[in-house]
């Protein structure tokens, strides 16, 4: 009890700046208690278990939806997801880029021998085992990773993929004395500055919206005392908007996805009716033949890259000729890419067996296993088709215009 009491904050002033138990007294006399965490300590999982004993709160609130509590809860989940329904639903990106970060995570823990989000875990179980009410504070990782892509200009996207995957051939080792000189509010300070002069819209999404949706769950739980179960890099953020009663935007604002720009969808398929409208006027002057000369090029140019992609991908023979078929079409669409077709056709004749399911989060760190797992290898066959197609595709407008 003494040990948890030199770690609290009392009357807003932090007793240290190495502090992860902060205390706020809101004006309406309730006191809220963050815990900030990191998600592969074993030191987080155990001041969590503490300070929920020690307090005995009304409420705890966590850093989780629903998705990421029944992914903790149970980790095997995997084994039960169908890729063909994810490609179906068009959230494939979605599952990559968690499958990237959850990786990411678990060779982090690895190193320290925490399950990541242990921490988190260890509060939901003892606020169940002690009959507390739990609410689950964070927004739906898909909406958060949907709405951070959207708000990304397109120059920077290539720049945020680029982080992504560099991620999984970052060798740091890290121990708890790192994870301790991370969770410093100097250090987290000045990461967060860095992260935002370089994507500050990625920052918007996933640091400064999550403040606010997390503040404002975490305000409006029931009871007099709560204990909230954050990451250290959103403590600050929550307890200045609470401290400070900031107005906050409503958590439906923040929960749409945005449109497209439809400046964009304008400029694609205006390029799509430049396309067939050139062929077509080729045509009429040039004659028929050299009209189906050019869209025998179009097709071959588009689909042969695609084509290639698939080959570098591993896929079936089957894949291959969707790839060679489908890409002329998609190429004069700016609504669907020949990836998903690839995709789907790859996840039909090459079902992910449960074993590949269950070593999925280690394989996508280890490049010489992507051709190995087949869940890693329909996740290729929807990136590689693309960028050859698109190739093909600018090629094959630049042979149209030659024509002319």
């Amino acid at each position: 009890m003494n040990e948890l009491n030199s770690m609290s904050v009392e009357n807003n002033e932090p007793k240290s700046e190495k502090s992860d138990v902060y205390r706020i007294h809101t004006k309406d006399g309730r006191e809220i208690i963050l815990v900030g965490t990191a998600h592969i300590s074993q030191a987080s999982k155990d001041l969590v278990h503490e300070t929920i004993e020690a307090e005995s709160p009304d409420t705890v609130c966590v850093e989780l939806d629903e998705g990421r509590l029944k992914s903790i809860q149970d980790p095997d989940r995997w084994k039960n997801t169908d890729l063909k329904d994810v490609i179906r639903k068009k959230q494939l990106a979605t599952l990559i880029a968690n499958l990237v970060l959850g990786s990411y995570q678990k060779r982090m823990g690895a190193q320290t021998g925490v399950r990541p989000g242990a921490e988190l875990k260890e509060a939901v179980d003892v606020a169940e085992s002690k009959n507390i009410p739990l609410v689950l504070a964070d927004r739906d990782i898909k909406i958060t990773l949907k709405r951070t892509w959207a708000c990304t200009p397109w120059y920077r996207k290539f720049s945020l993929i680029g982080g992504l995957f560099s991620s999984i051939f970052d060798k740091t080792e890290i121990n708890e004395d790192e994870l301790q000189k991370i969770k410093e509010k100097d250090a987290l300070s000045s990461m967060m500055q860095e992260f935002g002069k370089t994507f500050p819209e990625v920052k918007q999404v996933l640091i400064d919206e999550r403040d606010q949706f997390l503040a404002s769950k975490i305000k409006n739980a029931q009871g007099n005392k709560v204990v909230a179960v954050v990451g250290a890099g959103h403590m600050h953020g929550i307890a200045s908007i609470i401290e400070e009663d900031k107005e906050l935007p409503s958590e439906e604002s923040i929960s749409v996805i945005p449109k497209g720009a439809s400046l964009w969808k304008i400029l694609g398929w205006t390029i799509t009716f430049l396309i067939i409208a050139s062929i077509a006027f080729i045509g009429y002057v040039a004659g028929i033949e050299k009209a189906g000369q050019l869209s025998l090029q179009w097709a071959m140019l588009t689909g042969g890259g695609a084509m290639l992609g698939a080959i570098i991908a591993g896929g079936h023979p089957l894949t291959i000729l969707v790839a060679l078929v489908m890409a002329p079409f998609t190429g004069l669409t700016p609504l669907i890419g020949v990836g998903f077709f690839t995709a789907l056709t790859q996840a039909y004749v090459r079902p992910p067996r449960v074993s590949e399911m269950e070593t999925i989060a280690d394989d996508v760190w280890q490049v010489r296993h992507w051709w190995k797992n087949r869940v890693t290898r329909v996740i290729l066959c929807f990136l590689c088709p693309g960028i050859p197609a698109i190739i093909g595709k600018i090629l094959a407008i630049f042979k149209i215009y030659q024509a002319f």
